[in-house]
């Protein structure tokens, strides 16, 4: 630590001017956000030169809570991707998450040596289950009560993910699905809305995961896109009287693996002439063309074609602007990738009140990175969408499996 950043933090302890201290957060505050964009954009803020990478769009308003009290932030904005300051600690809560759920498994006993390492590295040897307990109830306060939260306004489109973390129940180490929900609004912004374990093949889990959104608040969902799991078509129907759009990534890596391997080139080069397309009637024909094509060689290929053409076409029927984001579940990937890396760091969680603890802190702070990003959709393209009318949505039998495979 220097001797002027020693110096400055006397002054606050010390009860210096409040006033004259936050003068001086702000203005080095200012200072660091104008060097990191710099740096992000490649030129001073009006300079004109062709090493520019990108531009600013303007500004967001944010707290700062410090020691001398609140300072208010004008933090920039990008025209492409976004920024967010390194000082202000973005991961701080799902870091205090981790340290609770690797504080938990080494004080329950169920700690792998790599856990044991952590903690002593963290200086918890000899840890009590008090002191563990009450870091949890703090991160848990929080975690619940974004989890709880209301939720307002319409959102269009719902993605759901499932992860699959290690856990342990009733003396075994078994594989718990995490459930993630993604929205988008008709504001164009992304917001985690909802985190949960449980069966994902079932169809009762599914309702009660969808009704609880619901229940908080959740209106005007017209397509969920997701993977195919048993139930969530029939409950996305009864708890939106949504339509459910089929990762076509996972679709297609599925419809690989029923293909021989020196096939599979071929089969994914005229698999990938459907998604071409620029309407869904002219995919719908080449779609079935291809399906016809495979089947004279792999009757077992057209069959599960001919099963999972709308669901995975469902895209189509919204503003061609979207198709790229709300035609898999790609958007999520991020998401579960910082899920499985946090998650790697404790191996087995020690139960799934811990595997809430940890998404659901990582899942807060997303959605803050994300409400100080640009919009996911434009607003133009949103406009459009409400002018789009979704497909009449077929029948759907309780408990019906529609997995192909």
């Amino acid at each position: 630590m220097t001797d002027e950043r020693m110096a400055l933090l006397e002054l606050v302890e010390k009860g210096a001017d409040a006033d004259l201290v936050r003068d001086l957060l702000a203005f080095a505050a200012e200072r660091l956000m104008a060097a990191e964009v710099e740096q992000l954009t490649g030129a001073a803020h009006g300079a004109r030169t062709p090493d520019r990478t990108n531009h600013r769009n303007g500004y967001r308003e944010r707290g700062w809570e410090t020691r001398a009290g609140r300072i208010g932030l004008a933090i920039p904005k990008l025209r492409k991707g976004s920024y967010f300051p390194a000082f202000l600690e973005p991961r701080r809560t799902a870091e205090k998450a981790l340290t609770a759920v690797i504080q938990e498994a080494y004080v329950h006993g169920v700690s792998t040596r790599s856990v044991d390492d952590l903690v002593k590295a963290m200086g918890g040897t000899g840890i009590s289950k008090s002191q563990v307990s009450r870091l949890c109830e703090d991160i848990d306060e929080r975690v619940q009560a974004f989890l709880s939260r209301p939720i307002e306004g319409s959102w269009p489109y719902l993605w759901i993910d499932a992860t699959y973390l290690k856990s342990r129940k009733g003396g075994r180490v078994v594989s718990v699905a995490v459930i993630v929900a993604v929205g988008v609004n008709t504001d164009g912004r992304r917001e985690v809305l909802g985190v949960a374990t449980g069966a994902s093949e079932a169809e009762v889990f599914w309702t009660g995961f969808l009704r609880t959104l619901a229940d908080r608040g959740l209106r005007g969902v017209r397509l969920v896109i997701a993977d195919d799991h048993k139930g969530l078509r029939a409950a996305a129907r009864r708890v939106f009287s949504a339509g459910l759009q089929r990762c076509r990534v996972h679709w297609a890596r599925n419809l690989l693996g029923h293909a021989a391997p020196k096939q599979r080139a071929a089969v994914a080069a005229m698999i990938r002439t459907i998604f071409a397309q620029d309407t869904k009637a002219e995919a719908f024909a080449q779609w079935d063309r291809v399906a016809d094509a495979l089947r004279a060689k792999h009757d077992r290929l057209g069959a599960l074609m001919d099963a999972s053409r709308e669901d995975v076409l469902a895209y189509m029927d919204y503003p061609k602007e979207h198709w790229a984001q709300i035609a898999s579940t790609n958007p999520l990937e991020r998401v579960n990738k910082e899920i499985k890396r946090r998650a790697d760091v404790v191996g087995i969680f020690p139960n799934d009140e811990a595997v809430i603890r940890l998404v659901g802190a990582l899942m807060l702070e997303q959605s803050d990175e994300w409400a100080v990003s640009r919009r996911y959709f434009s607003l133009e393209s949103l406009a459009r969408l409400a002018d789009t009318h979704s497909p009449q949505l077929p029948a759907v039998a309780a408990g019906a499996n529609s997995d192909p495979s």
